[in-house]
């Protein structure tokens, strides 16, 4: 009887802290802009819906805007390798527009994720892994300056099987452990959980990749980088679950919410960037931000209304 009792008790006991666990804020009540930057695969925006969608579902009344600037071929490191798309623009460069971004979105916290393009998929050398150090330490000084919270990224890894630029994996390896050694800094590594969950998957099946093109994760790719934000954050159970639609349990149409967060937060991310400028071209262009933002209520009606019990 003493076991029986000593079961339950267990039992009710892991429940509480379940459920506790689930209700745990991804933010702190003072935050109400969170601005994610980074390059093509921040602007893929894959991770950043997902952890979006996450707190609609489950936070629905901690009202955040989520802004996406990220630029496709863009570097902290002020690097591009000569002939970069096919020789028509250079990659662009964070310090060209980092004052304009936050000056216009005012964000509480930033996500900042580089390192894929900064090494310009060349073995590692000394001199460009200085300038990727620089600009990380550049971009950290900046959003603190401004009283905003800034966490780090690591890079995703590169799959040199796909992608066939030698010793690249290795690069992206470096940078991602020298930003890990910042203990005094936030930073949330997505960088090797990606790598090895693919090495296990390639005993298995050697032609398995988390991105196709060797750079840019598909949609598990994003969803293991969002459980990895979305755990540093609080959600310890997120692990359970394999897909962004499993984890919006409490919407009963999940594929459906999931799909209006996207078509919100892409026009939105091209409303923001065509706002805050750039120089990167053959760019989507966006809607001016306040129409933009008018869209952007209308598809909020329907999101909530899903959100209704």
């Amino acid at each position: 009887m003493r076991q029986i009792k000593t079961q339950g008790f267990i039992f009710c006991l892991l429940l509480l802290s379940s459920i506790l666990q689930a209700q745990t804020p991804l933010f702190d009540a003072s935050v109400k802009r969170v601005l994610f930057l980074g390059n093509s695969i921040t602007y893929a925006a894959g991770y950043v819906q997902s952890i979006e969608a996450y707190h609609k579902a489950h936070f629905p009344q901690q009202k955040i805007e989520f802004i996406n600037v990220g630029l496709p071929s863009e570097t902290v490191s002020g690097l591009s390798e000569e002939g970069h798309a096919d020789g028509r623009f250079p990659r662009p460069d964070l310090h060209e527009r980092l004052d304009r971004v936050l000056l216009q979105t005012q964000p509480d916290i930033v996500f900042a994720s580089y390192g894929m393009n900064d090494g310009i998929y060349l073995p590692l050398d000394s001199i460009r892994f200085q300038r990727f150090k620089d600009g990380i330490t550049w971009l950290h000084a900046q959003i603190e300056a401004r009283g905003s919270k800034i966490i780090h990224l690591t890079p995703a890894p590169y799959d040199e099987n796909k992608g066939k630029k030698p010793s690249y994996a290795q690069v992206l390896d470096r940078y991602s452990e020298w930003l890990m050694q910042h203990k005094s800094w936030e930073v949330i590594d997505v960088h090797f959980p990606m790598k090895n969950y693919q090495s296990t998957q390639q005993k298995l099946d050697p032609n398995f990749a988390l991105a196709k093109d060797g750079v840019h994760p598909g949609e598990l790719g994003h969803w293991i980088m969002a459980q990895q934000i979305l755990y540093y954050l609080g959600q310890k159970n997120i692990h359970q679950f394999t897909s962004v639609s499993d984890a919006l349990s409490p919407i009963k149409d999940p594929n459906t919410f999931f799909q209006l967060i996207v078509k919100r937060h892409n026009l939105m991310k091209d409303a923001w960037l065509s706002s805050t400028g750039h120089l990167r071209p053959e760019m989507k262009k966006g809607l001016p931000l306040m129409e933009a933002l008018t869209l952007s209520l209308e598809i909020d009606k329907q999101i909530e209304a899903l959100l209704a019990p």
